[in-house]
Formats: structure tokens, C-alpha cells, sequence
């Protein structure tokens, strides 16, 4: 029995809603939840976002390794992850539903199109019979609309072709889903018309298909009620909503700055899922910003040292698989002591793996994974917007210690979104650098007594012509050096210059709980914030239970042993195998223990809640 049409006085209200967009690759359904997204954010809800994309470029449509997906968590309070389980699934085809369905809470809002549901589509997804018609959905709140035919009549009136017309279906959907979560439509109705300027019939079109889905929501008789989610309450502040790479950009721009470096060289070659950062820092050059697509992986990494060496701050971005193959040249760059700030977007592996599916599987590469003794500091992003503080950092650290940086981060951060508080930018931090001018005394390896860095001589300054390279140095003039007793002076040094960092960033801080306690469950990266979320939930079941969070793996924070030691139990989740358990159980013998997922999505917070409760109650 279909439910009585909702009046916006008889919206049901919810705290949190999880809303999962999928279809096609080329259905529009990033656009279509970014600009859901943008809608919420402006209705004032906390929110974070999780955009799920296929790994084949140009699958067949219809096909189960197609589908792409765009999943938004909002509510009236702090939302730390993309969610749990959907509240409502929106299906524009059977292999959106395939490969979607699992994660639909019993209850919860299935929409499906069921023009798209022809069988075809259907033998495509796998389907042996269509669910629509049987009792395979019988748990769910089932909307089957053709919204393929709903959304042709909305558009009739435009000149459009018969596949552009197609197209805008999922601003329909858009439109329905906006009435259903109270959401505004003025921001989507701006963006289309902006978008779409030079071709107006499309943009009226689409604005049109909106309109009708929203308007169809107001007057049919649906079997699912419309909701009401209420404004979160936030720290006072001008906010805008923020991925991790765009933040991680502007971290790395605000961070040239707060060094007064006039020139910012990034030289990358494109790969998944680290490609954006290369782009967004295109956009960017009234920065002093010089971006460089490179030939290949080590032409990338040898440009960005090239540009170190040349007085400019160096930067190059990669995954997994780019990162192994600027091996070498990272040797280089740490021989030759030159600040250069290499991003590591990680993704699913091993070889090509997952390329679009996120992981944390190249801990032991950015702490291990080079020739010879060759150590260079390493950072881990922990949420979209902590991206700005980490980017800043690895440049103050990268200029400080002339070093190179290993920055982690990862396919979800890289791709997720979540509002972020402006911050003042004369309150930023600044560290400008000092180039070395005075010829007296001159050596290219004159170190700084305390920190270790070597002195940045920019070529070209008179009296200060030197030479630098791959071949072992001497420590006093910087000249080639095949010395054994020379070999083990500098090796030291490098080691001693990184370990000393760690005097130079913050004690290790309980994120969450008391700093000593039954057990502690530690986490680095994007696993923050379903960590945070659940540990949350047990303390409140009065659980003795704590979170500590890791930004700096190499050194790790001075106080880090002692702080883990205070705890009878360490859980370390991780999308790993096991990287940072191990490194934590080598370096302070403490009983560690692992929990690992390397499914390409973020942890659940019902499954980290499971899993550290079987553990305390044992």
C-alpha cells in the first residue's frame, strides 16, 4: 500500500542520512551527487563524501565492473565518514543494483529505473530474472519509476537529440532526491546554467529535468515518506566544502608561501588516483606555481630535484606503482639533500592492482623502500581538510632539514569531501628560508649545527659554484669521497638529521580517552575517522577505550613508546596486511595486534565497533 503524498510539516526527521548514487559511468553520477553534496552543504549539515569510481575506463554499459558510484553522509551533528550502510540506494540500472544492493539497510529507499530494467540490461548485470517483479526486494521501500521515460517527457520541449535527452535523467533523480532530503535547488540550477552557457537548450533542459523530479516528489503517491535533516551546529567561520587534493594542494601552495619561496616547480606524470593534484595546481600559477607533465615517473622526479636544486620548492605526485619506479631518483634526492615533497596517493596493489580503489598498502615502501641507508621523514593525512596542515608541514619540514618528504595519503582521502573552516591566512604559520650569499667559508655540505641540513646555495650566486651528485660526499668539502671511515660519517648523519626531527614536531597525543587504560586503538591515515566514530561509541557504552592517531611514521613522535606501553592492549586497524602493526612491534616491542581490511573501501564503524568490543570483552 502506497503511502499518503508528505507535506513538508509531515517530513520524518533524521539525525544522519547515508544516500548512495549509482549507475554508468557516463550516467552523471559524481555530478550528480557532488551537486547533491553542494545542496547539503548549504542546507548547513555536517557531511562527508565517498565517490566510488570503475577501474575500466571505457566499460561496457550495463556491465557489473561499470558501475560508478557517489556516496554522501550528512546529518545535524559531527559526521567523521562517508557512512555505514545506505538509507537510500538510487539504481539507475540492474548493475548499479548488482553490485550496490548489499549495503541497503532493510527499510531503507531503493529508487530504481525501470526503463533501464530491459533484458538486455538485465542479462548484462547477471540477472536471471528481473527483481522488480519477484519478492527480491521485498525488505526494501521500493520506488520502480521509469524515470527514462519521465525525464523524456520533462525535456520534449528543448532541441535535443534522443541521447542528450537521455543524459539529463539523472538530473530528474537529482531532482526527486532534493525534495525527499528538503534540500534547496538554486546552487544546482546556477552550476548548470554556468556549466552549460554556451549551450542553453542543454542547460534549460537539464534544469527542467530537475524540476520535474522534484515537482513528481511534491505530487505522487510514493512508498517512501520525505525527510527532514536539521542544520549541524559548527564552529563560527566561513566554510566551503573541500577534497582532500584540493586541500593537500593549498596546504603545499600556503606552504611556499610561509617559506617565501618564489617558484613552485611540480613535475608529475599522471596516474590514478594522483592526477588531480598535477591539475589542480595548474590552476594556480598567480602562486609562482610551474607545473610539468613529464615523459614518465622518473623524468618527474628528476625535474622536481632539478628544480630544488635550482632554489625552487620541488614537488611530484604518484601511486604505488609511479612511486617504485622514482625509486632511484628519491636516493638522489635524499645524496643530494634538496627539499623536495613527493606525494604518494596510495591505491590497491600490488602492480596495477586496484587502481581506483583505495588502500594503505605502501607504509613499508615510503619507510623502507630504497637502496642502500636512505632515510627521508614520512607523513599521513588523516581527513580532506587535515590535507592543508599536512601539505604545509612537509614543505616546513622539506626546507628546514633539506630533505626530501614522503607525504601518504589515499585514494578515498585524495577523492572525499567534507566542509572545512577557512582558515586566516595571517594567522598561517610562517618558516621563511634563508639561501646561503657569503662566499667565505663556502662548502656545498656546511651544515646547520642543530637541525643537520646542509646550506641552500642557489647557482648562480657569485662564489658559490658547486657541484652536486648521486656519488658519496665528503663531509667537509662536499667533494666525491670513496672514504670507508667518510661512508659511515655521512650515513650517520643522514640517519641522526631525520631522528632529530622528531625533537621538532609534536608529542604524540591521545586523539580520543584517557592516555593509559585497557586499550588503545591506533590508526594513521584516512582509518581516522571511523576510528574516531567508534571508539566514540564504546566509551559511551563505558568502555575502556582509547584512540590514538599517527601523522608522523618517520620519526615517530619522541614520547610514541612510552605512550603505547600505558595500555594493556594496542589494536592497530589498517588497509594493510599488517605495515604499521609490525613497524610498532619493532621499534618499542610492544604486543600489537593487527586488524586489517584490503577490500578497496574505508572501514565501517560497525565493523570497528565489532571487532574492538570482542577484544575487551575477552
Amino acid at each position: 500500500m502506497s503511502a499518503p503524498t508528505q507535506t513538508p510539516t509531515a517530513r520524518v526527521p533524521r539525525d544522519f542520512v547515508v544516500i548512495r548514487f549509482a549507475g554508468d559511468s557516463g550516467d552523471g553520477m559524481q555530478i550528480t551527487g557532488s551537486e547533491f553534496m553542494a545542496e547539503t552543504a548549504l542546507a548547513g549539515n555536517d557531511l562527508s563524501t565517498f565517490p566510488d569510481y570503475p577501474a575500466e575506463i571505457r566499460a561496457p554499459a550495463g556491465t557489473t565492473f561499470g558501475v560508478s558510484a557517489f556516496q554522501i553522509h550528512f546529518g545535524a551533528g559531527e559526521v567523521m565518514t562517508a557512512g555505514d550502510d545506505l538509507d537510500a540506494l538510487i539504481a539507475m540500472n540492474p548493475a548499479a543494483l548488482k553490485v550496490n544492493l548489499k549495503d541497503l539497510k532493510p527499510g531503507g529507499v531503493l529508487v530504481c529505473d525501470l526503463g533501464a530494467f530491459t533484458a538486455r540490461n538485465l542479462t548484462k548485470a547477471g540477472y536471471v530474472e528481473n527483481p522488480l517483479e519477484n519478492n527480491a526486494l521485498s525488505e526494501y521501500r521500493v520506488l520502480k519509476l521509469d524515470v527514462t521515460k519521465l525525464n523524456a517527457e520533462a525535456v520534449k520541449g528543448f532541441d535535443l537529440g534522443t541521447k542528450e535527452a537521455v543524459r539529463s535523467r539523472n538530473m530528474w533523480t537529482l531532482g526527486l532526491m532534493l525534495w525527499m532530503y528538503g534540500r534547496d535547488r538554486h546552487a544546482t540550477v546556477e552550476w548548470l546554467l554556468k556549466k552549460f552557457a554556451k549551450k542553453p537548450e542543454i542547460a534549460k533542459a537539464n534544469v527542467a529535468a530537475m524540476n520535474a523530479g522534484h515537482a513528481f516528489g511534491e505530487t505522487a503517491e510514493l512508498a517512501a515518506p520525505s525527510y527532514s535533516v536539521a542544520p549541524a551546529s559548527v564552529a563560527p567561520g566561513t566554510y566551503r566544502t573541500v577534497t582532500g587534493t584540493e586541500s593537500l594542494v593549498w596546504g603545499l601552495v600556503a606552504g611556499a608561501q610561509a617559506a617565501a619561496l618564489p617558484r613552485v616547480v611540480m613535475a608529475s606524470y599522471p596516474i590514478t588516483p594522483s592526477s588531480p593534484v598535477l591539475h589542480t595546481l595548474a590552476g594556480l600559477k598567480q602562486f609562482g606555481i610551474v607545473t610539468f607533465q613529464a615523459e614518465d615517473e622518473i623524468a618527474a622526479m628528476c625535474a622536481a630535484i632539478g628544480a630544488a636544486y635550482g632554489g625552487a620548492l620541488g614537488i611530484t605526485s604518484s601511486s604505488g606503482p609511479g612511486i617504485a619506479l622514482k625509486t632511484e631518483a628519491i636516493g638522489l634526492a635524499v645524496m643530494t639533500e634538496l627539499p623536495v615533497v613527493i606525494i604518494n596517493n596510495q591505491r590497491g596493489g600490488p602492480s596495477t592492482g586496484l587502481p581506483t580503489k583505495t588502500e594503505q598498502s605502501d607504509l613499508y615502501q615510503a619507510v623502507y623502500g630504497r637502496n642502500g641507508d636512505t632515510p627521508l621523514p614520512v607523513l599521513s593525512t588523516a581527513t580532506p581538510s587535515d590535507c592543508f596542515e599536512v601539505g604545509m608541514e612537509a614543505v616546513r619540514i622539506a626546507t628546514k632539514y633539506m630533505t626530501p618528504v614522503l607525504l601518504l595519503t589515499d585514494g578515498y582521502l585524495a577523492n572525499a569531501s567534507e566542509p572545512w573552516l577557512i582558515p586566516d591566512a595571517t594567522r598561517l604559520p610562517k618558516f621563511p628560508v634563508t639561501f646561503r650569499t657569503e662566499p667565505e667559508g663556502f662548502q656545498p655540505y656546511l651544515r646547520d649545527p642543530k637541525t643537520l641540513g646542509r646550506v641552500w646555495a642557489v647557482p648562480g650566486t657569485p662564489g658559490l659554484e658547486h657541484r652536486i651528485g648521486g656519488i658519496e660526499k665528503d663531509y667537509d668539502t662536499g667533494h666525491i669521497s670513496y672514504d670507508d671511515a667518510n661512508h659511515q660519517k655521512m650515513t650517520d648523519t643522514r640517519a641522526a638529521k631525520i631522528d632529530g626531527i622528531a625533537n621538532d614536531i609534536p608529542l604524540q597525543a591521545v586523539a580520543l580517552g584517557d592516555d593509559h587504560g585497557k586499550m588503545a586503538v591506533v590508526g594513521w591515515g584516512s582509518t581516522y575517522g571511523p576510528i574516531h566514530q567508534a571508539v566514540r561509541a564504546l566509551r559511551a557504552e563505558g568502555h575502556n577505550v582509547s584512540q590514538i592517531h599517527i601523522r608522523y611514521l618517520k620519526p615517530f613522535p619522541r614520547n610514541l613508546g612510552d605512550l603505547l606501553r600505558r595500555f594493556d592492549r594496542v589494536l592497530v586497524p589498517e588497509m594493510n596486511n599488517g605495515q604499521l602493526v609490525s613497524v610498532l612491534r619493532a621499534e618499542y616491542l610492544v604486543p600489537a595486534e593487527k586488524l586489517s581490511k584490503v577490500t578497496g573501501k574505508p572501514f565501517k564503524i560497525a565493523e570497528l565497533v565489532t571487532a574492538i568490543r570482542s577484544r575487551l570483552e575477552k
